[in-house]
């Protein structure tokens, strides 16, 4: 794989970015792509590895040294049918997936691994470019038809296998785009949503029909679902977690989903649907340390936010992960994203224990670092002021008022749709669940992984066998 002295010769490297000062005037991807020379040499890079530990850390199992070989070499056609053979949008992955396959890089024993997912984004964006990247639509049809609610990753995957294999496939959106949280959630910063847009147009051409403004067990009763010989759940999981202290009530706290929907409606040009919440010229507090609460960090930013501060309730991590570190620990390092290089202040170990607020609206929290065991430490209270708070502290379970109750769905301790992953089916043996509706909230990459699985599941449910891939 690779060249075999390829990883001695050449240094790890990655695309740069647009400065901080520039980019935050604007909501396009900033990321300057390297040149197909250096590209090859980071292919190159890949060592020819007795276990490739890459093809497990990566949750679709790509296969990394494959086309991580043919972009050294030069062969690109080769590499974009690899990459597809297993990831059905890597485009999507190749921005945004934090890449836990560069985490289980041989290479990453010395903090230099293969750079998979900037070879990953630049063998897709090369295929789009080539003309190689065409609808695939089924040689035969089946004469079924399955109706797939929620065209978000997981469920756009399951839609373009199964339409693949020769089924009808309706995808029904509640909103008036598909894409689901790369539409709506992720900002454009990271993912503009042209990039979406084209692989819908493969999907169309491939024979999906999607049906947007069409909230199934809101606008769309469920008895609407009766008519086809399986229905796919892949709704995502969107309850969030909320903030039981005292001041709740008060104006200016929001979740930070409804504060980033409302900015990714503002640049594609949707109404904004409700009262604007906004950042300009406001003391920005974000609760929640994760990539929810860096992409409220960015939009903040954008907007002109006076000040931005997160907090969260972890300690913070050391700047380097443990790599001799055994399960059940977990290797913990540091993660910063290029939101926080725009300015935030952030600190760890802390917990909000009460909202003050101003005539109805917050100005203040008051909070109070924590112990290992999230306990109070006495004598560290400590008051943040706050025009703006953005509550980004994950999600807990799916919706479950109409669609899922409609269904009279069982659910799993957490409040997941419950199913497994070999037949994805629910207590209903035609309805079967995939991505974050089933597993609770994940990443990107987990979603296709469950789409596509769950595709062969439903083919098999409705011929007797498959030729989809796992």
């Amino acid at each position: 794989m690779g060249k075999a002295t390829g990883f001695k010769e050449f240094a790890r490297q990655t695309p740069g970015y647009e400065k901080p000062e520039e980019r935050v005037k604007h909501y396009r991807e900033f990321t300057k792509p390297l040149a197909a020379e250096e590209l090859s040499k980071q292919g190159a890079r890949c060592m020819d590895c007795g276990i490739p530990f890459c093809h497990q850390g990566c949750p679709v199992n790509n296969i990394i040294p494959d086309w991580n070989d043919l972009v050294y070499r030069d062969r690109w056609a080769e590499a974009i049918a690899v990459l597809h053979s297993t990831n059905n949008f890597p485009e999507f992955t190749g921005r945004i997936c934090p890449a836990p396959c560069e985490a289980s890089c041989t290479l990453n024993l010395e903090d230099s691994p293969v750079a998979i997912k900037t070879i990953e984004h630049a063998v897709i964006e090369r295929a789009f470019a080539d003309g190689l990247v065409v609808p695939e639509p089924a040689k035969t049809r089946t004469g079924k038809n399955v109706a797939v609610i929620g065209a978000g990753p997981a469920g756009m995957a399951a839609a373009q296998q199964l339409a693949r294999a020769g089924h009808g496939v309706v995808l029904y959106e509640k909103n008036a785009q598909p894409g689901g949280l790369l539409r709506y959630g992720i900002p454009d910063f990271k993912l503009e949503k042209t990039i979406i847009e084209r692989r819908v147009a493969q999907m169309q051409a491939e024979g999906v029909e999607f049906r947007t403004n069409a909230h199934v067990g809101v606008t769309v009763p469920v008895s609407e679902l009766h008519g086809y010989d399986a229905v796919v759940l892949s709704g995502g999981s969107e309850k969030p977690r909320d903030l039981p202290v005292p001041g709740r009530q008060l104006g200016g706290i929001h979740f930070a989903m409804d504060f980033l929907t409302q900015q990714n409606r503002r640049v594609s040009g949707e109404p904004v649907k409700g009262a604007d919440i906004l950042a300009k010229a406001k003391k920005v507090v974000v609760i929640g340390g994760g990539d929810t609460g860096a992409d409220c960090v960015g939009t903040s930013n954008r907007q002109g936010a006076a000040s931005v501060t997160q907090i969260e309730i972890m300690p913070r991590p050391p700047e380097k992960e443990d790599k001799l570190a055994t399960w059940p620990h977990w290797p913990n390092k540091l993660r910063s994203s290029t939101s926080h290089d725009e300015g935030c202040e952030r600190r760890w170990s802390v917990s909000t224990v009460e909202a003050i607020g101003k005539d109805g609206h917050v100005t203040h929290l008051k909070c109070v670092e924590v112990d290992a065991k999230f306990q109070p430490v006495p004598g560290t209270e400590f008051t943040l002021e706050a025009d703006l708070v953005l509550l980004a502290m994950g999600f807990v379970h799916p919706v479950h008022e109409g669609l899922v109750d409609g269904l009279g769905l069982d659910k799993d301790g957490r409040g997941n749709v419950k199913a497994d992953t070999v037949k994805y089916q629910t207590s209903n043996p035609k309805v079967f669940a995939a991505g974050d509706i089933r597993r609770g909230q994940s990443l990107v990459v987990w979603a296709i992984r469950e789409g596509r699985q769950c595709a062969r599941a439903v083919d098999e449910f409705l011929m007797g066998t498959s030729d989809l891939p796992r």
